[in-house]
């Protein structure tokens, strides 16, 4: 199974990168979900959404994002909020 590059940055720190099977997000559109190889997108967080990401390699992570925006090109995921609050899921 391929894979595709994941940076989640919040206003002060880097919060996560690395190799992602997938990542699912709430924007204000709706929810998202990406896999390797997705048309690129720019798109608008909700405040206060989940974002999951199930690394290649690792247990799956879920961060609460309060606003920023999620973009996805040539194969890389970035992820950049004001404020990212981050833990495990199983």
């Amino acid at each position: 199974m391929s894979s595709m590059q994941v940076d989640v940055v919040a206003a002060d720190r880097k919060v996560w990168e690395g190799e992602a099977n997938s990542v699912y997000a709430r924007t204000v559109e709706g929810e998202l979900g990406i896999l390797p190889q997705h048309t690129p997108l720019l798109s608008v967080l909700a405040d206060g959404a989940e974002v999951r990401i199930d690394p290649t390699n690792g247990e799956r992570q879920a961060l609460t994002v309060s606003g920023g925006f999620i973009s996805v090109d040539h194969n890389r995921v970035t992820v950049v909020a004001d404020q990212i609050e981050s833990g495990s899921a199983s």
